[in-house]
């Protein structure tokens, strides 16, 4: 390998009998919860935030919903760095890096939230991806086959791997919600069209198309319109 400096070519040194191993360890990891989980609840969301959020923030966009009825959860996705200029602190879902095993930790991860909170059968549930946590939300949903009365895929992409197949089991009455901003500065046109045909292509006549006017940000407007 080569790179120009100072007009003069440095030649890298090879990196010999290199190794990539994996282990297995014990991690933690935090998420964020609006309201108290009681008898009066009425709705749970399960809400995947998109890149560069932390959970405690993107809870904000829920506060506007009857806090009575309404539990939200937000599980936090696990790779934090620091935003340029102010360097306050985001988080990442996943990379094109070791996307599979990256993902089986958040399966586990999600296992483990679900866990804790004891979700009752007879809850309203709705799931909600934003941005990047439209293809967290969407693969969790097709592994685990997690059932919901609600499925919302708020300004993101659908995983490519994912096939009609993989949600043939939930349930008739499951709605889906595509929603968007006209103006995303992430989706043209074309990009939109790509994703509402990919929608109905795995959910069929369940799909709703929410459009709005705006660019890239959470629509508080439908949130607060789903149930």
């Amino acid at each position: 390998m080569f790179i120009w400096y100072d007009t003069k070519i440095l030649k890298l040194p090879r990196i010999m009998n290199s190794q990539e191993k994996e282990i297995i360890y014990n991690t933690s990891n935090s998420y964020s919860t609006l309201n108290q989980l009681t008898e009066r609840t009425k709705t749970v969301w399960f809400v995947c935030h998109g890149m560069g959020y932390l959970s405690r923030y993107f809870l904000k966009y829920f506060k506007g919903l009857n806090a009575e009825e309404n539990f939200i959860i937000a599980p936090q996705a696990p790779s934090k760095y620091y935003i340029q200029p102010k360097m306050h602190v985001g988080a990442n879902w996943l990379t094109r890096q070791d996307t599979e095993v990256g993902m089986d930790n958040i399966l586990n991860y999600f296992d483990a939230v679900l866990q804790e909170e004891q979700i009752p059968e007879d809850a309203n549930l709705i799931v909600l991806g934003y941005s990047q946590g439209v293809s967290v939300a969407m693969r969790y949903m097709a592994k685990r086959q997690l059932q919901c009365n609600q499925l919302v895929l708020h300004s993101g992409a659908i995983p490519k791997e994912l096939m009609a197949e993989d949600f043939e089991y939930l349930s008739k009455n499951t709605q889906v919600k595509l929603i968007y901003g006209t103006a995303d500065e992430y989706l043209d046109i074309g990009r939109i069209k790509l994703e509402s045909a990919r929608a109905f292509e795995l959910f069929g006549d369940r799909v709703t198309v929410l459009p709005f006017e705006g660019k890239h940000v959470v629509n508080v407007d439908y949130i607060n319109d789903l149930l």
